[in-house]
């Protein structure tokens, strides 16, 4: 799937996707027309050697004398057209280059032929009205070659719809899921901005940035994104555990210092976790998870050390530590609203 896609093209091509499965399964348009409509598909993706490819399933592999130039050859790879036959002795690669239209014109014809040759000549005799007369019309062998050619021209477009039919159905599967899941991350999204709002104001301008940065094509502006992370987490920790002296704390024998200054904005939101972990709702939420999200914590100030010196490589990379970012923010706004319900009932 291309990343380029925006959201409108890609809702536009899951119905375009799903309307073509349609169509070749109850067999509704021509293998013609779906491979136009594939086409267009295949642009609104940005995959465009597939757009050639179906723009020349339906009209035709372009030839010059020579046969076929490299680019349309590795088209035709690609589409599954090539074969393999003996000549003059050699075994070499073909490709077959006809259109779909022409195919399914010819095999209408060859059809109509086979209906001819068997029909037969059917005459009254002068003798006798009520006397018919018949008399066959073609023979064997013309018959088998018409059988044969319904056959071949048969095979090679179930071979073509099938192919198109491959290719749509994962670009559908594709988008359904992708449309699935930013269903679910929307929902997530609405309700960790309304916490965010409420409890870290500025934390929603810099999300704004976020985005605007991860749509960009630019790779320093994906490293912007995973920056603006690491302050939404420190403005996080300066509303929920201000910086505050070093805590001391001492496991199976052992004291060791847990930093709480200013720049250990992890430390001081996992010990506002740990401090708050009697709280009911908490209680539920932490227990075996309290580790795992504490490495998560961790996961995501190290990303975003990284993007601190390094240009972040790819927008997944940086679309990644935005979501971790987003859902640990929103994991610890309400665990802060669970412990204000319970003060309330308290």
């Amino acid at each position: 799937m291309n990343q380029k896609t925006n959201h409108s093209g890609l809702r536009e091509a899951l119905m375009l996707s799903e309307n073509i499965m349609t169509e070749i399964e109850m067999s509704s348009a021509t293998l013609t027309s779906i491979a136009l409509k594939a086409s267009r598909l295949s642009r609104l993706m940005g995959d465009f050697d597939m757009q050639k490819i179906m723009l020349y399933e339906a009209g035709g592999y372009p030839t010059t004398i020579k046969g076929l130039n490299k680019e349309i050859w590795s088209l035709t790879i690609k589409a599954k057209r090539t074969y393999q036959k003996e000549d003059e002795g050699e075994l070499k690669d073909f490709a077959s280059v006809e259109s779909i239209e022409q195919v399914e014109n010819q095999l209408e014809s060859y059809k109509d032929s086979l209906v001819s040759a068997q029909d037969a000549n059917i005459s009254i005799s002068s003798a006798n009205p009520h006397q018919f007369v018949t008399a066959p019309r073609g023979n064997n062998s013309e018959r088998q070659g018409l059988l044969n050619s319904i056959r071949d021209k048969s095979k090679f477009l179930a071979e073509r719809r099938m192919f198109i039919y491959e290719y749509v159905s994962t670009i559908y599967y594709e988008l359904k899921f992708s449309d699935v899941s930013n269903e679910i991350f929307t929902r997530i999204r609405h309700k960790v901005d309304n916490k965010i709002g409420n409890i870290v104001p500025d934390s929603i301008k810099k999300f704004a940035a976020v985005y605007e940065n991860l749509l960009s094509d630019n790779s320093e502006d994906w490293s912007n994104a995973v920056h603006s992370c690491r302050r939404i987490l420190q403005d996080t920790a300066d509303v929920l555990y201000s910086p505050c002296a070093d805590k001391i704390v001492e496991s199976n024998g052992k004291k060791s210092t847990i930093k709480l200054g200013s720049d250990n904005y992890i430390n001081r939101l996992i010990a506002y976790i740990e401090e708050n972990a009697s709280s009911g709702r908490f209680q539920e939420i932490a227990g075996s998870h309290l580790s795992y999200l504490g490495e998560r914590l961790d996961s995501i100030f190290k990303a975003t050390q990284k993007g601190s010196h390094d240009i972040i490589s790819t927008q997944d990379e940086a679309d990644r530590y935005v979501i971790y970012t987003y859902l640990v923010v929103g994991d610890i706004l309400t665990l802060k609203e669970d412990i204000e319900i319970q003060k309330e009932k308290e």
